[in-house]
């Protein structure tokens, strides 16, 4: 079945281009919630920025179905949440979550 997204390939802007790919969860790109958590982990390929995004409330049986997953271009998740753009340049293993008081993308502890 295809999915709605909430962004049209017409609307995306060059927010961070040439980072490769990431996966992020429908959470984000079809149901339009803000990424709640991010992680950077090695990549699966030469492309592979490494980086996943969710939107921190998805569940077990969610998260075990891959259909609610995509590959995107790291700059089409800039593009429906810019405030991880800041984040992009961190190295592999490091984490973020909203914080629920600032609303701001924070280091969770490593």
């Amino acid at each position: 079945m295809p999915k709605d997204f909430i962004l049209t390939a017409q609307e995306m802007k060059p927010l961070a281009t040439g980072r490769g790919s990431c996966l992020a969860s429908d959470r984000i790109t079809v149901d339009g919630r803000p990424v709640g958590f991010m992680y950077r982990e090695k990549g699966d390929s030469e492309f592979d920025s490494g980086w996943r995004f969710l939107a921190g409330d998805e569940s077990d049986d969610y998260t075990s179905d891959p259909a609610h997953f995509e590959l995107y271009d790291v700059n089409t998740i800039a593009n429906y949440d810019p405030t991880i753009i800041t984040h992009l340049d961190a190295p592999i293993g490091f984490a973020y979550a909203r914080d629920a008081t600032s609303g701001k993308l924070v280091p969770v502890n490593q």
